[in-house]
């Protein structure tokens, strides 16, 4: 048993819930069941009126704060979008799927009557390591981004050339990479850009970061998993091209200079997910690649 959850932060998708109907039977199930659903202000006159009179609206910016858990609503982008902003206010996060494949979403469209456990305490927290990334320009920290739940990549951009990087792991020489690009991503990233570049699938128990080339020109480039516990950092040692970037989660963007160094560490937050199923990660797999 877990502590009840008296507070549930509801995080919607419009562009996904169509006229988010999916949302409204939400917040009916978690108002029915004696848990508070708190929405974000803007999203107030999109929903209207006719809502349970325990719904609460703040501003958009105070969303989490201050409440037991969040409920996102759409599918594995979304629970990223939000994963840095729940780690950082120490809440679980429940993803209720709205999209094609959802793998960190815990509850299907037809599974919302599961919401009524929440406020008995009727869930498990699955907890997922996060990484952060930075970048070093002449041994100077111009760039951060302390939480990432899935990866940090380095690539040639929009432009399919070529980027020349080479790797360390806590000051040691690892490999060079002449590629596309290169993928660091966590257990929990494996399913998702590195799963589809050749990388291996992580059971997300572990700690590690897996170090994915993206169509590498070498026999001998292949995927690594190294320690968690390890600093790793990987230099931008192309000289010829000039629009190298560093894409963290899909969001965060910083364009890379020849001799950059983008260093990358286990985060000092975690990402704890809410789970009703006794699925296995691999069983979900498994129904969800399917």
């Amino acid at each position: 048993m877990q502590k009840q959850i008296h507070t549930a932060a509801v995080w919607p998708n419009p562009q996904k819930d169509i006229g988010l109907r999916v949302t409204r039977d939400a917040i009916a199930v978690l108002a029915g069941c004696g848990t508070t659903p708190i929405l974000p202000q803007s999203m107030r006159e999109a929903l209207g009126a006719k809502l349970p009179i325990q719904t609460v609206f703040v501003p958009d910016d105070a969303l989490f704060g201050g409440c037991d858990c969040a409920i996102v609503l759409g599918g594995d982008g979304s629970v990223i979008k939000v994963a840095s902003a729940c780690a950082d206010a120490k809440i679980p996060v429940l993803g209720i799927n709205l999209g094609r494949v959802g793998y960190l979403a815990e509850v299907e469209q037809d599974e919302l009557f599961l919401l009524s456990r929440l406020c008995r305490g009727e869930y498990r927290v699955e907890r997922r390591m996060m990484l952060s990334a930075s970048v070093l320009r002449d041994g100077r920290e111009i760039f951060t981004m302390p939480y990432a739940l899935n990866e940090a990549v380095i690539s040639n951009g929009a432009i399919t050339h070529m980027v020349e990087l080479a790797v360390t792991c806590d000051g040691q020489a690892v490999t060079q990479f002449h590629a596309d690009g290169v993928i660091a991503a966590t257990p929990t990233g494996s399913t998702a850009y590195s799963m589809s570049a050749g990388g291996p699938i992580i059971d997300p128990a572990l700690d590690c970061f897996c170090l994915t080339p993206v169509c590498a020109h070498s026999l001998s480039a292949r995927p690594m998993l190294l320690s968690a516990d390890c600093t790793l950092e990987i230099q931008n040692i192309c000289q010829r091209e000039d629009n190298t970037y560093l894409t963290v989660d899909g969001a965060a963007n910083f364009k890379l200079l020849f001799g950059d160094v983008v260093r990358i560490r286990r985060s000092a937050a975690e990402t704890r997910m809410i789970r009703f199923h006794e699925n296995s990660f691999f069983s979900v797999l498994n129904r969800k690649m399917q």
